[in-house]
């Protein structure tokens, strides 16, 4: 397993709190993962992940075949399924995503590659569940830097 900063930034809290659980490289699970850490993934992961009030991290190697629930996901990697996420969705810009994504903000960085539809869900963000405000955008980008 690779020392903490050497795949891809981390948090100033993420470092001091220590509760950043890594999947590594050499690693594949198929099935489920449920916690109650932040997770960051480099190795391959087919199934379910539920991290609902946490955050997920998709390494620059991982390879994740899975539909995903946290509270905020970051794609530096490869992911086949649908992300929602209840604080927001990062892909970064060699990061790749087909499926759909559900969230209240989103950033697609510049040479990052998506393939899906988008839901913004202002409600998840602000913690009211009785009224929701919806904006469901079907897209297929692939962003590149000039």
């Amino acid at each position: 397993m690779a020392p903490m900063d050497s795949t891809y930034p981390t948090t100033v809290s993420e470092r001091a709190s220590g509760t950043t659980a890594r999947l590594g490289a050499g690693l594949h699970i198929k099935g489920e993962i449920s916690g109650n850490e932040d997770l960051a993934i480099d190795g391959s992961v087919e199934g379910l992940i539920q991290l609902e009030d946490r955050k997920l991290t998709i390494g620059a190697s991982a390879r994740v075949t899975a539909d995903v629930l946290a509270r905020e996901v970051v794609v530096y990697g490869n992911v086949k399924g649908n992300l929602r996420a209840r604080d927001r969705i990062e892909i970064k810009k060699d990061g790749s995503v087909i499926g759909d994504l559900t969230t209240a903000r989103i950033m697609i960085e510049d040479g990052a590659y998506f393939k899906g539809s988008i839901e913004i869900d202002k409600t998840s963000d602000a913690g009211e569940s009785e009224h929701k405000s919806l904006a469901r955008t079907p897209a297929s980008t692939t962003a590149s830097a000039v």
